[in-house]
């Protein structure tokens, strides 16, 4: 019966809103997490109702109430809780929020723009899985200027770290000498894809941001302010990785 009740280390971290499940095993690995006082193992599974689990020396108790934020991140501040570095994090701008979150996905540095966090473990997870492809509209400033052949390839894809990347929507929001403004709709999301994707076609990022997540657009939100997330916001999300997740790669 208790074999019943146990779930993975990694699941059970990310329900208590302590990490995404990707970064839970991350943890787990580099041995920061601890179950009834012994290092844990990655495949590790616990009863939350009996067994002792610490992150960094600290119990973790279990949130009750969901918490779903969407931030306008600014540029300079490292998508993480807490930084080794002492650089500014993302933390800094919600520590007002009642409860524990964390981010949901990743937004470089130098980016700006939407980023979702949250204590709920099956967001998250729905949001990032590599098997999902909610669809992400960003704004990007490219130097010097860009031609129908580059916008070509970026369409139909690239060859990006070994991988070729789902077919992407661009189009020219606006153009001047030396500069042009694109809006890129990708389908997947894999790490800083914008970036490698310009740099491979000898594009210069001078700006990027994330405007939207599958139906949630972050609007008038200023710079470093977040809001809650409505109750239909979080169900069109879900609704929207649960199609991405059956739609054919193509």
């Amino acid at each position: 019966m208790a074999k019943e009740k146990e779930v993975r280390l990694q699941k059970m971290l990310a329900d208590c809103g302590i990490a995404s499940r990707r970064k839970a095993e991350e943890m787990i690995a580099a041995g920061q997490v601890k179950v009834n006082g012994r290092p844990a193992k990655i495949g590790d599974k616990v009863d939350p109702g009996k067994d002792k689990v610490q992150v960094h020396g600290k119990p973790v108790v279990s949130s009750a109430k969901k918490i779903y934020l969407l931030l306008h991140k600014p540029r300079g501040y490292v998508t993480t809780m807490h930084d080794e570095m002492d650089r500014r994090c993302v933390a800094e701008l919600v520590a007002d929020v009642p409860g524990r979150v964390y981010p949901v996905g990743r937004l470089d540095r130098d980016s700006e723009g939407l980023l979702f966090l949250t204590n709920d473990g099956e967001f998250a997870n729905a949001m990032t899985h590599p098997s999902m492809h909610v669809p992400k509209t960003y704004r990007v400033t490219v130097r010097p200027g860009v031609t129908d052949e580059q916008l070509t390839q970026m369409t139909m894809g690239m060859m990006i770290d070994g991988e070729k990347t789902l077919p992407a929507q661009v189009k020219v929001i606006s153009q001047e000498p030396g500069r042009v403004v694109l809006e890129m709709l990708l389908q997947e999301g894999r790490n800083r894809q914008i970036r490698k994707m310009c740099e491979a076609l000898g594009l210069e990022v001078a700006r990027l941001k994330r405007i939207a997540c599958g139906p949630v657009k972050l609007g008038m939100l200023q710079q470093g302010e977040y809001r809650r997330l409505t109750a239909e916001e979080v169900k069109k999300l879900l609704a929207a990785a649960k199609a991405g997740k059956q739609a054919p790669r193509t």
